[in-house]
């Protein structure tokens, strides 16, 4: 099917790129709905998805800039210097690249599952309001008191396993690894943060992957796609910036709350034929 993003769409899709990625509410699922909604937009595609993320991801870059150039110089010097792989910054670099790993290969294997049979609006609204539900559960009982400094290689496995979820829209990578991180506990800011960290060479890898694609049969021109993720990098540091400050003093429940709805509300349009599954 050939994906038709024209200049609105795409200064919408950017838009809710940058609103939704960092939040744990999903921003793949928030593409699709949208696509589904207007009509002669449709499904913008895995490629254009994948694309735009690179915004919303170089905006994690330039807000952890610091803390990423630390852990880059920290792992590189401690190849060749063994004193300094105990240091925090050389330890969180493996953890990085170890926690990738899981999103990679199953992400390699499951590829064309990925783009068309999980992109299904019926995957959405169900995975929304599950992973909601286990997200408020797990903030419920969290203790929030580990620090991101007592991270282990372990925890770091399972941090990744969590984002590999994020393959399936409306899960939430966000939302996943956070999820996760409270479960091991966690406090609410280094869960956020090991999350942000740890999408990286993912969404990187990713995006660099599927941009051949764009300008193709399957995907949106170049034009677009560029609008869309210039604003989404644009958006998306703002709401890094906010959400970061909100987790210190809240709880997740405004957005469990939230997932329940929309979900809700994705699988009534789609028994009323407002939505359709695939579009």
């Amino acid at each position: 099917m050939e994906h038709t993003v024209g200049w609105f769409g795409a200064l919408v899709f950017g838009i809710l790129q940058g609103l939704t990625e960092f939040l744990p509410i999903s921003s793949s699922a928030h593409l699709r709905i949208a696509g589904g909604l207007v009509p002669g937009w449709g499904d913008p595609g895995a490629a254009f998805t994948a694309v735009i993320q690179l915004g919303t991801e170089t905006a994690v870059v330039v807000y952890f800039r610091r803390e990423i150039w630390a852990i880059i110089r920290t792992w590189t010097r401690s190849l060749v210097r063994p004193e300094l792989r105990r240091e925090p910054d050389a330890r969180m670099g493996w953890y990085i690249i170890v926690g990738t790993l899981p999103i990679a290969v199953l992400g390699f294997l499951f590829q064309k599952t990925i783009e068309t049979s999980l992109r299904s609006l019926v995957f959405a609204g169900v995975t929304l309001i599950v992973f909601g539900v286990i997200l408020g559960l797990a903030d419920a009982i969290a203790v929030n008191r580990k620090p991101l400094t007592r991270l282990r290689m372990p925890e770091a496995l399972a941090f990744g396993f969590a984002q590999a979820l994020a393959l399936i829209p409306g899960v939430s990578r966000s939302g996943g690894t956070i999820t996760a991180g409270l479960l091991m506990g966690y406090t609410r800011e280094a869960a956020a943060k090991y999350s942000f960290l740890l999408a990286i060479p993912a969404v990187f890898a990713s995006g660099l992957l599927e941009i051949l694609d764009i300008g193709g049969d399957k995907a949106p021109a170049w034009g677009p796609t560029i609008l869309a993720t210039i604003v989404s990098f644009a958006v998306g540091y703002v709401v890094i910036v906010y959400f970061m400050r909100y987790i210190s003093q809240h709880n997740f429940m405004p957005f469990v709350i939230y997932r329940a709805a929309l979900g809700a509300l994705v699988l009534l349009l789609l028994a009323f034929g407002v939505l359709q599954p695939y579009v």
